[in-house]
C-alpha cells in the first residue's frame, strides 16, 4: 500500500497477478481520506485486509511506506475526523506488525559492547575522556586557524612595503572584514554566542536554564565567530569563550549520544556536575593549564563547590591539556611537551628579599588598574545604551559599530604610524613572549642595542626609549581592550588583560634594572634584576584583579613552566584582589548586571547593613498552597494563578500546618488523569450506551427521533493536552450538548483529590522567619542543592515562601 500524500488517499497497488490471500474484486480500489463518510465499508475492510494479511516479503509492503506512516500517523490522527482516525490506527498497527523483526546481529553486538563498557569503565570516565578529546581538537584547530589568519595579515602587509597607503589599506581592511563577518555570522546564526560566556555559565550553574544557549547552532557560531575575531588581531581573548564552548560540547555529547542521557533529561545535580567539569576543561585546553583551569573555573563560576566533582574536573582538564600539547608536537610546532610560554629565569637566586616591596607595589597598583578596567568597560556599554539616538541607529546598523571600533584600533596600531611607538606590529602572543624574556632591555634609563634579533626589536625605537614604549603600550592597550570587548562577537578579556599586566610588570622590572644596574648586593654576590619575573607578577596580579580570582597565579606557573617566583606572585595577586574587590565587582559580575541575568549576587565587602536583612524581609506572604482535603477545582485554580514549581501541602486552611511539598508536574498529572482523554472517552461511551437504549425504547413505541450528529471540542483542557474530537463512529446517536459536558466537568472538579499515588516530599526546606542572611543559608541551599522554593514557618505554620529562580 503506497500512501499518496499529495492526493490524501490510500491506493491499493498489488503486483501483477495479485496476492492469493486477497479479494480480486477489490484490486486497484481507492479510498479517500479527506472527509467523513466518503469511504465505504467494503473499501475499509479491503484496506485493512490488504495490510493485515500481507507477508513481509510481499512487494506491496515497502519500507518507505512503513517509515512514512510511522512519521506521519500522529499528524493524520489529529488532522482527520474520528472515523478515518480509527482506520489509520489500524494501518499503523498492521504496518508495525508486518515489519516487526528481530534486531540485526551488529545492532545486538553494539548494545552489548556499550553495556560492557558502562559496567566496566563507567559512564563518567567515558564521557570525560570524550569531552577532553573533543575540546583538545577544537582548541588546536582554532589556534591553527588563528595563526593562519594572522600570518596572512602579515603577508599582505609585508608584500606591499613599497606603498605605505596600500599597506594601511591592507592592515585596516583585513581585521574589519573578519570582525564584520564574525559579528554578522553570529547575529544571524545564534546571538547567544556573543561575548565571553562565563557570565551566562555562572547563571546556568546557579540553576537557571537559558534558552538556546547550549545548542549546536550556538556551538558553530561560537567557534567560527571566535576564530575570525581572534584572527583579526584585535585585543581579544579566548578563555571565556572556551568555557562556553566546553559547556556546549558537554551538552551536545550528552544529548546526541545514546550512551549518555541528555544533560537536561538527567537529574539536575548530574547536569551541574558535568557542566562544572566542562568549565574546567575549557580553561585547561586553552592554556594547557589543567590545575589552574580547574581552580579558575571553580572561582569564576561557583560560589559553593562540591568537592566530589574535583576528580571530574582534574581528569578531563588534564587529559584535554595533554592531547592539546601532543597535537602541537605532532604538527612539529614543539619538540616535546613543554609550557606554552617557556621562560629561562634564574633558578638558584630568582629574586632578592629587598625586591618584595616592588612586587607588593605591582599588586596594589594592579588592584586599582583592574577596578578601573571593569569600570571603563561598564561605562562604555552604559554610555551607548543611554544615548537613545545612537542606540537606535546601531540597532538598525548592527555591523557598523564593530566595523568602526575595529577601524579605530587598527589605525592606531598601524606599524608605520602611531603603532611604531607601541610595538603595534606584534600579536598578543608575540608581545607576551617578549615581555616574559629574562634579559634586560635598558640600562641607566637608556635603550641599549639588543644583542639578539627577533620580535624584541619591536620595542626599540630610535627616538624614544623603552620606558616610553611600554607606557604607551599599557595606556593604549588598556582602553582599546576595554572598548574591543564591547564588540558583539564571541570574545573574552582575560588574555588582553594578562598582556597588559605583563607589560606593567615589565615596566617596573626595567625601572628596577635601571635603578640597580649592577643588581642588588647580597652577601657580596651580585645578582642582576630579572625584568621577566616582574612581568610574570604583573600579568597574574592584573588578571586576578579583573576576574577576582587567585588561581591566575597557578595559571601563570603552568604557562611559564616555572614556579621560581611563587612567593611574589601570590603576594601580588592577593593584594590586587583585596584592592579590586573593595572597589568594583569582577568583570563577569559586571557583565551579569549589564545583561540583567537572573543571578543571585554575593554579599560584598563594606555592605554590613545587608547582614541585618532577614528572611521575613524577602519572603512572599501570599503563599500558593493546597490542602489535604481539597478538590480538583481548588487544584485547578492554584495551577492557573501560581507559577511556582513546587507548592506547599498543608493540613487545612485554618491550621496551615505544613505536611510537605508537591511539584507542579505532579499536580498537573493528577488533574490530567481526572479530566483527561480516558475519563472523557469512558463517559462518552456510557452516554452512548444509555442513548442507544433510550432510542431503542422509543423506536419500539413507534416514535423515531433522529439524533443530530455533533462533533464538539471539549471545553476544558489540561495545559499541554491536545484537543480531540468525538466522531459518529464512537457515538452513533450522540446528542451531547455543551450543557451536558459542562455538567460532567463540574462534577469531576468537585470530587476530592486523592494524593495516594502522588510523590510528596515530607521534609521540604524550611527557614525561620528571623534567619539572617549573615548565615548565607538561603544562598547555600539554592546554590549547593539547587532548591527552587524555600518555605518560611513560624510555630510550625507555613506563612511565606521564596521563589529562588523566578
Amino acid at each position: 500500500c503506497l500512501l499518496d500524500a499529495s492526493l490524501g488517499r490510500c491506493v491499493r497497488a498489488c503486483p501483477t497477478g495479485g496476492d492469493p490471500g486477497e479479494d480480486p474484486g477489490h484490486a486497484g480500489e481507492t479510498m479517500s481520506l479527506g472527509w467523513p463518510g466518503n469511504a465505504s465499508g467494503s473499501s475499509q475492510r479491503s484496506w485493512r485486509k490488504c495490510l493485515g494479511t500481507g507477508k513481509s516479503g510481499h512487494p506491496c509492503f515497502r519500507m518507505e511506506t512503513q517509515l512514512y506512516l510511522q512519521a506521519n500517523v500522529e499528524t493524520m490522527l489529529f488532522a482527520f475526523s474520528t472515523h478515518q482516525c480509527r482506520a489509520l490506527r489500524s494501518v499503523a498497527s498492521a504496518v508495525s506488525d508486518v515489519w516487526c523483526c528481530p534486531p540485526a546481529f551488529p545492532v545486538v553486538c553494539t548494545v552489548r559492547c556499550q553495556k560492557f563498557l558502562i559496567s566496566r569503565v563507567g559512564e563518567d570516565w567515558i564521557f570525560l575522556i570524550l569531552l577532553g578529546l573533543v575540546m583538545a581538537l577544537v582548541s588546536w584547530v582554532v589556534d591553527f586557524c588563528i595563526a593562519i589568519c594572522l600570518q596572512a595579515q602579515k603577508w599582505m602587509y609585508g608584500g606591499l612595503d613599497s606603498n605605505v597607503f596600500l599597506q594601511y589599506l591592507a592592515w585596516v581592511t583585513y581585521p574589519v572584514v573578519l570582525i564584520t563577518f564574525s559579528a554578522g555570522f553570529t547575529q544571524i546564526l545564534a546571538p547567544q554566542a556573543v561575548g565571553s560566556g562565563i557570565p551566562e555559565m555562572k547563571t546556568i550553574l546557579r540553576g537557571v536554564v537559558l534558552k538556546e544557549y547550549l545548542t549546536f547552532k550556538t556551538f558553530v557560531a561560537k567557534v567560527i565567530g571566535l576564530t575570525c575575531a581572534l584572527g583579526s588581531g584585535m585585543p581579544l581573548g579566548k578563555e571565556g569563550p572556551f568555557v562556553h564552548i566546553a559547556s556546549l560540547c558537554a551538552a551536545l555529547l550528552s544529548k546526541f549520544m545514546s550512551l549518555f542521557g541528555g544533560i537536561y533529561e538527567v537529574s539536575h545535580l548530574s547536569n551541574i556536575e558535568m557542566l562544572a567539569a566542562a568549565c574546567a576543561v575549557g580553561v585547561g585546553c586553552c592554556f594547557a593549564a589543567p590545575i589552574g583551569g580547574v581552580l579558575f573555573s571553580i572561582e569564576v563560576t561557583s560560589t559553593f563547590f562540591a568537592v566530589r566533582n574535583y576528580w571530574r574536573g582534574f581528569f578531563a582538564a588534564t587529559f584535554s591539556a595533554f592531547i592539546f600539547r601532543v597535537l602541537a608536537v605532532w604538527n612539529k610546532d614543539e619538540e616535546t611537551i613543554t609550557a606554552l610560554f617557556k621562560t629561562r629565569f634564574r633558578l638558584d637566586f630568582p629574586f632578592d628579599l629587598q625586591e618584595l616591596p616592588a612586587f607588593a607595589v605591582i599588586g596594589i597598583a594592579s588592584g586599582f588598574g583592574g577596578a578601573l578596567f571593569v569600570y571603563l568597560n561598564r561605562l562604555i556599554v552604559q554610555f551607548i545604551r543611554k544615548q537613545k539616538a545612537i542606540n537606535r541607529f546601531l540597532m538598525k546598523k548592527r555591523l557598523l559599530y564593530p566595523a568602526l571600533v575595529t577601524l579605530l584600533i587598527s589605525t592606531l596600531t598601524f606599524p608605520p604610524g602611531f603603532g611604531q611607538f607601541m610595538a603595534g606590529k606584534l600579536t598578543q602572543k608575540e608581545s607576551l613572549v617578549t615581555l616574559l624574556d629574562n634579559r634586560t632591555w635598558a640600562k641607566q634609563g637608556i635603550a641599549e642595542e639588543f644583542d639578539y634579533i627577533g620580535n624584541s626589536q619591536a620595542w626599540k625605537h630610535p627616538q624614544v626609549n623603552v620606558f616610553v614604549t611600554l607606557v604607551l603600550f599599557i595606556v593604549m592597550k588598556f582602553w582599546m581592550s576595554a572598548l574591543a570587548t564591547t564588540i558583539p562577537v564571541p570574545c573574552g578579556a582575560f588574555m588582553p588583560v594578562f598582556v597588559i599586566g605583563a607589560a606593567f610588570g615589565r615596566l617596573v622590572g626595567e625601572s628596577m634594572a635601571a635603578w640597580f644596574p649592577d643588581g642588588i648586593h647580597s652577601d657580596g654576590t651580585i645578582y642582576s634584576i630579572v625584568p621577566g619575573g616582574y612581568a610574570v607578577v604583573g600579568a597574574a596580579a592584573l588578571s586576578g584583579a579583573v576576574t577576582h580570582t587567585v588561581s591566575t597565579a597557578v595559571i601563570v606557573f603552568e604557562l611559564t613552566g616555572q614556579i621560581s617566583h611563587i612567593l611574589p606572585v601570590m603576594i601580588a595577586v592577593i593584594l590586587a584582589n583585596a584592592v579590586a574587590q573593595s572597589l568594583q565587582p569582577s568583570l563577569y559580575d559586571s557583565i551579569i548586571r549589564i545583561k540583567k541575568l537572573p543571578y543571585l549576587p554575593e554579599l560584598g565587602w563594606g555592605h554590613h547593613e545587608k547582614y541585618n536583612i532577614r528572611v521575613e524581609d524577602i519572603m512572599v506572604r501570599d503563599v500558593r498552597y493546597i490542602t489535604l482535603n481539597c478538590c480538583y477545582r481548588d487544584l485547578h485554580n492554584v495551577l492557573l494563578t501560581g507559577h511556582l514549581k513546587t507548592l506547599a501541602l498543608v493540613e487545612s486552611a485554618e491550621s496551615m500546618i505544613l505536611l510537605g511539598s508537591i511539584e507542579r508536574a505532579q499536580l498537573q498529572s493528577l488533574l490530567s488523569q481526572q479530566l483527561g482523554r480516558p475519563r472523557r472517552m469512558e463517559y462518552i461511551k456510557e452516554r452512548a450506551v444509555a442513548e442507544k437504549k433510550r432510542l431503542s425504547v422509543v423506536s419500539s413505541l413507534g416514535s423515531e427521533d433522529g439524533g443530530h450528529r455533533a462533533s464538539q471540542e471539549v471545553r476544558f483542557q489540561v495545559r499541554g493536552q491536545r484537543p480531540f474530537f468525538v466522531g459518529e463512529s464512537l457515538v452513533n446517536s450522540e446528542n451531547l450538548c455543551d450543557l451536558q459536558i459542562a455538567e460532567w466537568e463540574e462534577k469531576q472538579l468537585d470530587e476530592q483529590v486523592n494524593f495516594n499515588n502522588c510523590k510528596i516530599d515530607p521534609a521540604p526546606f524550611q527557614l525561620v522567619e528571623r534567619t539572617s542572611l549573615h548565615k548565607h543559608e538561603c544562598e547555600c541551599l539554592t546554590v549547593v542543592f539547587k532548591i527552587e522554593v524555600i518555605f518560611s514557618r513560624e510555630l510550625n505554620k507555613v506563612d511565606s515562601c521564596i521563589d529562588c529562580f523566578p
